[in-house]
């Protein structure tokens, strides 16, 4: 299908895991399959829940596979609609921070995303998943 889709047209293709069950086996063995398939991975984008705490690592295998676009939001806002136990996205924050320790820069002022997920929190009433987020705006206070 990824396949036809490319063939048709689509410059890319977002792979999702909208209620946060994927491990890093499952997008290892995915991204595998698609690159026997003839899919590019140039073409490829992932997006992960953090409903089980995978999707950090989930991320890094995805970039062990040369994907270089991913879906993260501040904060680790987002959801599901129709899986109600599944939480947010992958927060910026995480992945910044992971992104810096494997030396990969990323222009991103990870002390403002910080400051402005801690305001989001406050303003949405309820804590930040990140653990980013957690470890750095405590060293602040």
């Amino acid at each position: 299908m990824c396949r036809a889709l490319l063939d048709m047209g689509c410059d890319e293709l977002s792979l999702g895991d909208t209620i946060g069950v994927a491990t890093p086996g499952h997008v290892s063995a995915l991204l595998t399959a698609l690159g026997e398939a003839d899919v590019p991975v140039s073409a490829l984008a992932v997006h992960f829940h953090d409903t089980y705490g995978q999707a950090l690592s989930n991320t890094l295998a995805a970039l062990q596979h040369g994907v270089t676009t991913v879906d993260a939001s501040a904060g680790g806002l987002g959801g599901c609609p129709y899986a109600k136990s599944a939480t947010g996205n992958l927060a910026t924050e995480d992945l910044v921070w992971m992104l810096r320790g494997l030396g990969i820069d990323t222009g991103v002022d990870l002390g403002r995303l910080v400051a402005t997920s801690v305001w989001m929190a406050a303003h949405l009433g309820r804590p930040s998943p990140s653990r980013t987020v957690r470890a750095l705006s405590h060293q602040e206070s």
